[in-house]
């Protein structure tokens, strides 16, 4: 049939489309075109992002960023330089780390909390981090969803990056990032943890304020306690301090109040406190936000600031330096042509561990 009127099957469709048009009520049918492919950007020069992020450019900052991010070899020494053109003009921020048990409500406390800010004439950027599917590797990346007004703020910067299995829960690359949003002229950063423990250690080393935020009855006073979070923090928050619960969150406060006070505090000339605050009424935000600008002022006039700041600097120096050489020792062929062996020697019992981690080394 198709053959004695000259089209093929995959065109038939076009073929009788004019005759189609001709019958009254019925649409001829849509043709299966094919869009134009969309042209991806490749990855940002390190000479755009600099100049875009100096200006301002969120865009190009987020390019950036993920430049810095990628594990590609390629992109190491744009990331590098990037770095280190931004680096003189770092610094200038107040880093405030926040943290909680699942449920505390981080992402509703920072969008109310970051529009009041941005309402102030601060500029902020808030670096997420999202964990990882042990499995797929995966990450859902769903924070800039969950603060939607504080995303439309003209002020405001969020960035969620994958943990990507970095160590305490943290990306990779976080420092770098806190870094050039300061270069982009943001005055204020927060650094969200996922919360799995050990981020809380991470994040205390790249940060100036350390935020812990808490539920009333949730059980979680004396596990908190045990884990050394208390101990970290510079302030206390007990979320959800509105309707009912009101009266539990006070309650809260006070008994974290009193833990407060027979722990040494983190910080030396710093008293920790318990706050009770509201993210949806906005109740207790301004307090906080005094809270910090009162502990950035003490801390800089003592020059506590600045010490902990280039003590931060030494940890972050040394923390690269280990992983560049784990990734230098792997890349280099003899290991490379011995370790699966290796491997295979101590999964069936053959070759102790550390007889073939000195194997390893020698090679």
């Amino acid at each position: 049939m198709f053959k004695d009127l000259g089209h093929t099957p995959d065109n038939r469709d076009a073929a009788f489309a004019p005759a189609l048009r001709e019958v009254p009520g019925v649409e001829p049918p849509v043709q299966n075109v094919r869009p134009p492919a969309v042209r991806r950007k490749g990855a940002i020069s390190a000479e755009e992002a600099v100049r875009g992020i100096l200006a301002g450019d969120r865009v190009a900052l987020a390019r950036a960023i993920t430049l810095v991010e990628s594990r590609l070899p390629a992109h190491r020494a744009a990331a590098a330089e990037v770095i280190r053109e931004c680096l003189p003009h770092a610094g200038k921020s107040v880093r405030v780390g926040i943290t909680g048990v699942p449920g505390a409500g981080k992402s509703t406390f920072i969008e109310h909390f970051g529009k009041r800010l941005c309402g102030q004439g601060r500029k902020l950027a808030v670096l997420a981090v999202d964990p990882s599917s042990a499995v797929s590797g995966g990450s859902v990346l769903g924070d800039k969803t969950r603060m939607e007004e504080l995303g439309r703020c003209a002020n405001a910067f969020i960035r969620p990056s994958p943990a990507g299995g970095a160590l305490g829960g943290v990306a990779a690359k976080t420092r770098e990032a806190l870094l050039l949003c300061e270069a982009a002229g943001f005055d204020t950063v927060l650094v969200e943890t996922v919360g799995v423990g050990q981020s809380e250690v991470a994040v205390r080393t790249m940060t100036d304020f350390f935020l812990l935020l808490q539920i009333a009855g949730a059980g979680d006073e004396l596990q908190g306690i045990k884990k050394g979070v208390i101990e970290m923090a510079d302030a206390i928050a007990v979320t959800k301090a509105d309707g009912d619960n009101r009266v539990r969150a006070e309650v809260a406060r006070g008994e974290y109040g009193r833990v407060l006070h027979y722990l040494t505090p983190f910080t030396p000339g710093w008293k920790p406190r318990a706050l009770a605050c509201s993210a949806l009424e906005e109740e207790g935000l301004d307090a906080i936000w005094n809270l910090i600008r009162e502990f950035e002022r003490l801390l800089r006039a003592e020059g506590t600031f600045e010490r902990r700041r280039r003590e931060q600097n030494r940890q972050w120096f040394q923390t690269l330096l280990r992983e560049a050489v784990l990734t230098r020792f792997f890349e280099r062929p003899a290991v490379r042509d011995i370790l699966g062996g290796v491997e295979e020697d101590v999964s069936a019992g053959a070759l102790p561990v550390a007889e073939a981690i000195e194997k390893l080394l020698a090679a």
